[in-house]
């Protein structure tokens, strides 16, 4: 089970132990159909026992390939590609093609995940932000809006459209239907259905609508507002209509992909939506927005490679950077690794970062110093600092910084399993860095080597993988067999991940004999010491071989084990930022999928092993992410504030009770002028102030009290 990525353990685990999901290690023979058109599955397990099932459906999960039609791309631009046809790629440069100026994302680069794509597509835009630098708003046009039409007074007339979008909707509920049954509603004046409605020409067609019939109010009924809001906002804004004038009702997510089964419930409840979007939308009212300044500038905190390459991109696109890093040197972790998966050097890269840092005109460096203070908003930050703790001679300086980046890193696991600590040939894969880099007899000349995987995790205290032991372990495991071909080498693992590329490495290290045992978790190897052996005691494993079904005894010279990577300890820090962690300590993104270098809270940003264990290349791309996500803030002049957000209404009647600042999670409230105050560039629009205060003084703007409730009569009406 290759579950590598962050919290796919958990998923694994929760499909085996809640949902009945069964999983069967073992090499599939044959499928065949039998006389009932069912489908026999011939297979064998691990023990070489062979068994057959019969199954309704079986699902083949194949690989993916590069095609012949990106050969052929890769040919017409020059691109070098690897023995797998993919883009070749340094993992230092995991971006950048053989061409200068050409870059690679997605499975254009290689086999991987959509949240590795999604980080590697931003890492692209970053690359190319660097080399157009001196070119940013050279070709910028600026859009002229027609005026807003002053609804103040006039009688809503509503226009309501009604989105097939393709079949999620339209081949589940009755979309005529529900358009015509739109068209009885209160002051609804104009009603359409539409294949796209997102689509181009459609959105022009509702421009259009909104002027000729005098459209105060707009409705669509189609996906997610998460995804599509802004998008038509943006369209009844250019027809002269504050964007605010606006609702929508989600018939896909919450209807007919829900009831796909019950297309007569589909389209009721598509209805009953429509009819609550319509309520609110007689109800709203415009609302405005303030701009703010931009201070261009970003602050990195964390000094390790993620960190250096965040810093370094982000000054290369001309931007100013504030590095701060608490340890004494950059480099972090980085410091005390030797290669990459393809064999690239580390430490002479992490070398050669710190002093372009260090000359570089647009970053200010900060080392042992920490982060005491921060406050403010997107595109307006203030943190504050204070280093020289340690030499007794503090110092504070505040900056001023439109975007933050958090790279904080994260360090190796300790053991306390299988002896560590109490015998010099046990150690783990820092420390076996140590013996490799000054050419250690001890590993060159030892005739018996084993590496133990997931030692700390995959584990009741860390359900997680830690993604790059088991590349980390065949890496070394072939450093060893090169200069000794004649030791024997082990690796006992739960389950081998080398994903994508890295499979290379592991048919490598069996075709040089390499030898892998598996193990389970309720039947860990036994490492002990030989009593009355000579000097610190010899070594002894006991592993079951699941083949041959028997107990092995190996006696090894040395023993690696592949310690679980945690995240460094930032409690604090992380509560200053007010950004989540999960519940294994590492950095919570916005979305997995979508938004994996995000946090909720805009404009900060996440890279590198604080958001979750990778190796290095990964490290640096989602640095490069972070780093464009920011620039699309530190590229703007100014920013737009207010709008939704919560107000005070009634400043006389206001207890200051000071139950909206204990509330609010971003601590924006606070006591002004005898009264609780809001400060509309600070507020994110949650609206848990709104909801908790006890004189129900609070208002939030586009979800007020008339709204919400003029919306629950039309759903029950």
């Amino acid at each position: 089970m290759r579950t590598y990525g962050k919290d796919f353990d958990r998923y694994y685990l929760r499909a085996r132990e809640e949902k009945g999901v069964r999983f069967i290690r073992s090499r599939v023979h044959t499928v065949e159909e039998d006389e009932n058109h069912d489908l026999k599955l011939k297979y064998l397990n691990e023990s070489g026992e062979i068994f057959e099932e019969i199954f309704d459906m079986v699902v083949l999960s194949v690989g993916l390939e590069s095609g012949a039609k990106n050969v052929a791309l890769a040919r017409r631009l020059s691109i070098e590609l690897n023995s797998h046809r993919f883009a070749r790629t340094s993992d230092f440069s995991p971006v950048q093609t053989s061409r200068p100026g050409i870059f690679a994302c997605g499975v254009f680069q290689g086999p991987k995940d959509i949240p590795q794509s999604v980080v590697e597509a931003s890492a692209a835009s970053a690359c190319a932000s660097e080399i157009l630098a001196l070119s940013r708003g050279t070709l910028t046009r600026t859009r002229v809006l027609p005026p807003e039409t002053d609804v103040t007074g006039l009688e809503p007339r509503v226009g309501v459209f009604v989105c097939n979008c393709g079949i999620n909707i339209g081949g589940i509920a009755d979309v005529p239907a529900v358009r015509d049954f739109a068209a009885t509603l209160p002051h609804v004046v104009h009603v359409e259905d539409n294949l796209f409605t997102c689509s181009q020409d459609t959105q022009d067609k509702i421009k259009q609508v909104i002027i000729d019939k005098g459209i105060n109010r707009v409705v669509v009924a189609s996906c997610s507002p998460r995804t599509h809001e802004p998008l038509f906002q943006e369209t009844i804004r250019e027809a002269g209509l504050n964007k605010y004038l606006f609702e929508m009702a989600n018939i896909r997510d919450q209807n007919t992909w829900v009831h796909m089964n019950d297309k007569g419930r589909a389209t009721q409840k598509a209805k009953d939506l429509i009819r609550m979007a319509v309520a609110k939308a007689n109800c709203v009212e415009p609302l405005y927005q303030s701009t703010l300044g931009v201070h261009k500038a970003l602050l990195v905190v964390g000094g390790g490679i993620a960190g250096m390459e965040a810093a370094l991109s982000a000054a290369d696109q001309g931007f100013r950077v504030f590095l701060v890093e608490r340890e004494e040197k950059l480099g972090g972790v980085a410091n005390t690794l030797l290669v990459t998966a393809q064999g690239e050097k580390i430490r002479p890269h992490v070398r050669g970062l710190a002093e372009k840092i260090t000359k570089h005109p647009e970053i200010r460096l900060f080392l042992n110093t920490e982060v005491v203070e921060t406050g403010g908003i997107m595109g307006n930050f203030t943190t504050q600092l204070i280093s020289g703790k340690r030499e007794g001679k503090i110092q504070t300086e505040t900056l001023q910084h439109g975007a933050t980046v958090l790279a904080t890193g994260g360090h190796e696991y300790k053991p306390e399993e299988f002896l560590y600590g109490r015998h010099p040939s046990i150690m783990t894969h820092l420390d076996l860095n140590q013996d490799l880099e000054q050419e250690n007899p001890r590993i060159f000349d030892a005739n018996t080597v084993v590496f133990i995987q997931c030692v700390g995790s995959r584990n009741k205290e860390r359900p997680y993988c830690s993604k790059i032991c088991c590349a980390g372990s065949i890496k070394k495991a072939l450093l060893i067999k090169e200069k000794n071909p004649e030791a024997e080498v082990f690796i006992l693992y739960r389950d081998i991940r080398t994903y994508g590329l890295k499979e290379d490495l592991y048919t490598e290290a069996r075709n040089k004999g390499v030898l892998f045992i598996r193990y389970d978790e309720e039947d860990l190897p036994d490492l002990a010491v030989e009593e009355n052996s000579p000097g610190p005691g010899r070594l002894v494993i006991q592993v079951t071989e699941k083949i041959l079904n028997r107990t092995l005894l190996l006696e090894p010279d040395v023993v690696v084990l592949a310690a679980a990577v945690i995240p460094n300890e930032n409690k604090e820090l992380f509560e200053l930022f007010r950004v989540p962690v999960n519940a294994d300590g590492f950095l919570n993104e916005a979305h997995a999928k979508l938004r994996p270098v995000d946090f909720a809270s805009e404009g900060i940003f996440m890279a590198g092993l604080a958001h979750y264990p990778k190796p290095v290349d990964e490290a640096i791309a989602q640095a490069k992410a972070a780093v464009s996500r920011a620039a699309c803030i530190l590229s703007r002049d100014s920013i737009s504030v207010g709008g939704v957000v919560a107000w005070n209404k009634d400043p006389q009647h206001c207890a200051r009770c000071l139950v909206c600042v204990r509330s609010c999670p971003y601590g924006v409230p606070r006591i002004k002028d005898g009264a609780a105050h809001i400060e509309p560039a600070l507020c994110h629009g949650c609206g848990v102030c709104a909801a908790e205060c006890p004189a129900k003084v609070i208002s939030m703007n586009h979800f007020t009290d008339l709204q919400i409730i003029e919306k629950t009569k039309a759903l029950f009406a």
